[in-house]
């Protein structure tokens, strides 16, 4: 083909890809406000329970009433500062963890049964070890959410380790590489699709372990906020917090997909 037919081909590709993008986003928006349509129909015709499920436009009334007495926004910002720290901290040591493990054969044969043991146990289950080791604070709440993470973390990303081409790995010892020229030129740069994709498991992980660290132990966040709505009967109040989480979990799901695709671009 001449160079002007593949730039045409390339520009007729580049359209039916932002034609296909816009497309699935009006279908996803459509969807969107069809489910909450349907929400407020079905509560205000009380076909569902209107106080247990609530409805958009009295959740919405809810969230812009903390929002301007300013009680919503500490509870916000100290919920989103923990699952930020948990999810730094898990990414950060479960990807330490697996590069020591591999590091090390003989830590590898000894420390993999462990993880796997590890890995099958409920994390949040350690919720009150957590308490009694940190304390009833906000440690705990990041412990919590770094320990759902941290072992996702270590058994993905050494595994991608172990899975990189051999044939690679081998040029280098060729050349005389050291074992860290091994891991810095070719074992890194080869697992970090796998790490991206991690971090985009680990937005979630960490949700969960905060929220879940806040139902013990917290006295402030969208977790506490959640138990109080249980108590004091206010599922309105409950429906805006998990409203609230879903929106920026989203929000911090979609910067760390930008930056793989940042990324993946460069390294193309």
């Amino acid at each position: 083909m001449q160079p002007k037919e593949i730039e045409s081909v390339h520009r007729r590709y580049l359209q039916l890809e932002k034609r296909m993008s816009f497309s699935v986003f009006t279908t996803q928006l459509f969807l969107f406000l069809v489910f909450l349509g349907l929400w407020e129909l079905l509560a205000r015709t009380n076909t569902i329970n209107a106080l247990i499920f609530s409805y958009p436009s009295k959740i919405w009334a809810q969230f812009w009433l903390q929002l301007q007495d300013g009680s919503l926004l500490p509870h916000v910002g100290l919920t989103v500062w923990e699952t930020i720290i948990g999810f730094l901290l898990g990414t950060i040591l479960g990807t330490v963890m697996a590069t020591i493990i591999w590091w090390s054969p003989f830590l590898s044969r000894v420390l993999e049964p462990y993880l796997v043991i590890a890995n099958s146990m409920p994390k949040v289950a350690l919720g009150p070890v957590f308490i009694v080791g940190f304390g009833p604070g906000l440690l705990s709440v990041i412990a919590m959410g770094c320990a759902i993470s941290v072992i996702i973390t270590t058994i993905n990303v050494y595994t991608s380790f172990k899975e990189v081409n051999q044939n690679y790995v081998k040029v280098v010892q060729t050349l005389g590489g050291s074992k860290r020229q091994i891991f810095t030129l070719v074992i890194l740069p080869a697992t970090i699709p796998t790490l991206l994709a991690t971090l985009k498991v680990n937005v979630g992980l960490s949700w969960v372990g905060v929220i879940v660290g806040e139902f013990l132990v917290s006295q402030q966040g969208l977790g506490y906020l959640i138990i109080y709505g249980f108590q004091v009967f206010n599922f309105t109040l409950v429906m805006m917090s998990l409203a609230i989480i879903a929106v920026i979990a989203t929000l911090m799901y979609q910067g760390v997909a930008y930056i793989e695709r940042r990324l993946t671009t460069q390294f193309k």
